[in-house]
């Protein structure tokens, strides 16, 4: 009888714990940026430095959350293609050479990533959706916003 009652709620427990799991990376710029959309190629070459500036002229700074952190897995699968410590390296590289205008900056949270792009023109940053607030504009990634089916950052 115990079981009966117990597995129906450790299912529901189980499946809230996926749901909790998936979510969407955004790709926000700051206000006075001029992008409002990448293409995915365009994407992985803006944080990998390949691209360090904007049509206008502006430098790109792109701002991501420590790779050590869980909350890159997404990152590094989707856009780097690397492990953590791979991703470090790369950052090491595209900074090496550019103390007062590094081209990737990486920062502790979701919070500080937002702020930061908020403050850093030409900046874009990769954050958790529900990070983003009215100080950054979302930019569409493969014509779709995060949220949209067929979002390429979407998390499983």
């Amino acid at each position: 009888m115990f079981l009966r009652r117990a597995l129906p709620v450790a299912l529901l427990v189980l499946s809230g714990t996926t749901l909790a799991l998936a979510k969407d990376i955004a790709l926000v710029s700051n206000k006075g940026g001029s992008v409002s959309a990448v293409t995915m190629p365009d994407l992985v070459k803006l944080c990998r430095a390949q691209t360090n500036r904007w049509p206008d002229g502006k430098a790109v700074t792109v701002i991501v959350r420590d790779p050590m952190s869980p909350d890159m897995r997404l990152v590094l699968e989707k856009i780097y293609a690397a492990t953590p410590e791979t991703l470090s390296g790369l950052i090491a590289n595209a900074n090496h050479g550019h103390p007062n205008h590094p081209a990737i900056v990486v920062v502790g949270s979701d919070d500080e990533l937002v702020h930061k792009v908020a403050s850093t023109p030409g900046a874009v940053g990769l954050v958790d959706v529900y990070a983003i607030n009215s100080s950054v504009e979302v930019v569409k990634i493969a014509g779709k916003l995060p949220l949209e089916p067929g979002y390429p950052l979407h998390g499983n």
